[in-house]
């Protein structure tokens, strides 16, 4: 579901940016930011989108599993996990049309997001079934976070910006199966 999210979130930034330059120059893609080696994969003239971190969204956390009754069988399905989403939009220009021509892709990054924070079923009927609403909420960060962030990654710094991607619903489809009720006990409940 990560790669689903992701991948709409790209695509439809794209089509915002073909409609607003009338080309393919400056298109997004998921992709891993640098190699081993530090080297950028973020093709040059693109701008790569990776996800950097996942954390569980604690305050709408459900402790409990839900269960029902299907064809007198107890199904128990297992609450679902909710998480944000650290995604890191970079600008590679170095190589192709240089840093001015980063900062106008990135600002349409910036741009569009601000104009598109919530994404629905309602609004966009391509978003998968399985993801009820996303909201994209830019991150703020100082210069120590920045630079962490880029070293971990292993490459020079990029113009870039952070992304939290709030709240996606992972779910195992699996629910687990319990034995048939076979019978009531209407007794218990008279003492």
């Amino acid at each position: 579901m990560l790669d689903v999210a992701l991948t709409f979130l790209v695509k439809n930034f794209n089509a915002y940016l073909k409609a607003r330059t009338s080309s393919e120059l400056g298109a997004a893609a998921v992709s891993p930011v640098a190699d081993d080696a530090g080297k950028w994969l973020i093709a040059p003239g693109t701008i790569g989108a990776a996800l950097i971190n996942v954390e569980e969204e604690r305050i709408l956390r459900s402790p409990v599993p839900e269960t029902t009754y299907v064809g007198g069988r107890h199904i128990v399905v297992p609450p679902p996990l909710k998480v944000n989403l650290h995604v890191l939009f970079a600008s590679n220009f170095v190589n192709a049309k240089g840093y001015d021509q980063a900062l106008r892709y990135l600002s349409y990054v910036l741009k569009y997001f601000q104009a598109h924070p919530v994404f629905t079923q309602t609004e966009y009927p391509d978003l998968d079934p399985g993801i009820e609403r996303l909201t994209v909420e830019l991150l703020s960060l100082s210069y120590d976070q920045l630079n962490q962030i880029w070293a971990f990654v292993g490459a020079k710094q990029l113009p870039s910006a952070v992304y939290k991607i709030r709240v996606l619903l992972l779910q195992d489809a699996d629910p687990q199966i319990g034995a048939p009720v076979e019978r009531i006990d209407t007794d218990a409940h008279r003492r």
